[in-house]
């Protein structure tokens, strides 16, 4: 089967939403919210996406878009907007040794190969935390898919200075979990269209790395 040549109208919203919520940019955070709920994205979608944030921009970040969130529902049912609940996760999460197996299997489907280095061997415990509670955890969570998942991630990566690295890292998982260039292309037009200009900046400039390849 052929790939979409664009995103669908939900997918559309997505990095929006977190490059506002990784900044702190509330106001902008208000609109793409709402945006995003009159795109499709259930309750239950949008909140998994900015609790995932948290990984990413860490935990005050993600409460604050939490409360955000929260506003924005209020002031749509108050309009009389019944906005659809979504379902909650299914799957149950193992624990253990079990989350540890789980985590690292979808890691190296993430990334297209096993994860190691000196960086993981300098601070095994990072290792751990990443393969256990943010490839475990979070990313076998199935209320979100993962192309949804990783359109999060690089909207929230794109906004902050300073992880340009990490965005590079999930442009090429973007590409493993079936999104294209040209639908990453759409993400930097979205994120401009949106008033994130710095955003759509890093994204274009680490999508170009990756195509250009490995320096030679």
């Amino acid at each position: 089967m052929t790939a979409p040549t664009t995103l669908s109208a939900r997918q559309q919203v997505i990095a929006p939403i977190t490059a506002a919520a990784a900044v702190g940019d509330l106001p902008r955070l208000n609109t793409a919210l709402a945006l995003g709920l009159d795109a499709g994205l259930t309750i239950s979608e949008t909140k998994e996406i900015l609790v995932q944030l948290y990984a990413y921009a860490g935990f005050p970040r993600s409460l604050n878009a939490l409360g955000e969130l929260m506003k924005v529902l209020d002031a749509r049912r108050q309009r009389g907007v019944q906005d659809a609940p979504g379902s909650e996760p299914a799957i149950p999460i193992p624990t253990g040794k079990q989350l540890l197996a789980l985590g690292t299997a979808n890691q190296t489907k993430l990334i297209g190969a096993p994860v190691k280095g000196p960086l993981f061997e300098f601070a095994p415990a990072i290792d751990d935390f990443l393969k256990r509670h943010l490839f475990g955890d979070i990313f076998a969570r199935d209320n979100l898919d993962w192309q949804s998942r990783e359109l999060a991630t690089v909207g929230a990566l794109a906004a902050m200075p300073g992880v340009e690295s990490q965005l590079q890292s999930h442009i090429a998982v973007s590409m493993n979990v079936g999104l294209t260039a040209v639908h990453l292309h759409e993400v930097a037009d979205l994120l401009a269209e949106a008033g994130q200009a710095d955003a759509a900046r890093r994204t274009r400039a680490a999508l170009e790395r990756h195509l250009a390849g490995p320096a030679r």
